[in-house]
């Protein structure tokens, strides 16, 4: 794990994990079709699959809770996950799954927010937003905002404390969890950090990164690029912060952040430019690369033992940033 220095070009690392060499051995020589040439219905079925064959551990939680919220005219599907029994409220992580805004589902990441609460101690809210194509931006947005608005509103009605919240999200979901971090402070909900793990921040999928970790590395282009078209109704959304947070104007007073990036991913340098932005804005940001690793391996935390490190790290600084002493 390195932690980068946000002013400063940093190289690539150019050698793999044995372990992530491994898997992509295997994945590379059986792969037939990438999601973008199967669609968009298998694609969310495949993807499903992941958890059982090589996600997080799964583990039990105190209580787990499926509902579906109404909210601004919206029907969101939740899944709150409260990892232990407690006579003070917990503080509360809302947290948005990845998939390019077009795949991923509760189930899919059910064990790493499982895993999240357990170790950090803090109550998980997933939110299961609408998927493209056949919900456009800024769709997903307005889900994502309006759960965190619910939160903000009925946390304790499952022993959340209103008072200590977190939002964070996985790759799309890290975009979701940055832009809702910027209207939750223009609408003056208190968010006390952010979790942003290898976040799609930028309006274009042309960063060095993109183009060096093209093919071969689990996420391929192609497949950002079939993402963004799903998502996207017309160019002009791409001057939109809110599908790109990345060109957000002001990015002041935003929470404490922490961004995981790993070395081999497209995404690596959309989610070091966020970095620098926040840092020049004067927001207290730690960056985190993990080396030898691709997208999206948190995810994959069953076979790769820095995932495992990664969501630790992640459960240690909402720890941190939560359960702080007043």
């Amino acid at each position: 794990i390195t932690a980068i220095c946000l002013l400063k070009s940093v190289d690539y690392f150019m050698t793999l994990d044995p372990q992530a060499k491994e898997l992509l051995d295997i994945v590379n020589a059986f792969r037939t079709k990438g999601f973008h040439e199967i669609g968009a219905e298998k694609a969310r079925e495949a993807y499903n699959t992941r958890p059982a064959n090589l996600g997080p551990e799964w583990i039990e939680v105190f209580k787990l809770i499926n509902k579906t919220i109404k909210h601004n005219n919206l029907s969101i599907p939740i899944r709150i996950y409260i990892p232990i029994e407690s006579n003070e409220p917990l503080p509360v992580f809302t947290f948005y799954h990845g998939g390019g805004m077009v795949i991923g589902s509760l189930d899919s990441y059910d064990t790493l927010c499982r895993q999240i609460a357990v170790q950090s101690g803090c109550i998980v809210v997933s939110v299961d937003y609408r998927l493209a194509p056949e919900n456009k931006f800024p769709a997903a947005v307005e889900d994502a905002y309006a759960a965190l608005e619910w939160v903000s509103q009925h946390a304790d009605s499952f022993n959340g404390d209103l008072r200590r919240l977190a939002v964070g999200g996985d790759s799309a979901g890290g975009s979701l969890a940055a832009v809702v971090a910027i209207l939750a402070r223009d609408s003056q909900i208190n968010i006390q950090f952010q979790l942003l793990i290898y976040p799609a921040t930028a309006p274009h999928a042309d960063h060095e990164s993109q183009l060096k970790f093209a093919k071969g590395y689990f996420l391929e282009r192609l497949t950002i690029l079939w993402f963004h078209e799903c998502y996207i109704r017309d160019d002009s959304d791409r001057l939109d912060f809110r599908y790109a947070p990345l060109i957000t104007k002001d990015l002041s007073k935003l929470p404490p952040t922490l961004i995981i990036v790993a070395d081999h991913d497209p995404l690596r340098d959309e989610g070091v430019a966020y970095a620098k932005r926040l840092k020049e804005s004067g927001v207290e940001v730690m960056l985190e690369e993990y080396e030898g690793m691709f997208h999206p391996f948190l995810t994959l935390a069953g076979v790769l033992d820095q995932g495992k490190l990664a969501i630790t790290a992640c459960a240690d600084k909402l720890r941190l940033h939560l359960f702080k002493k007043s």
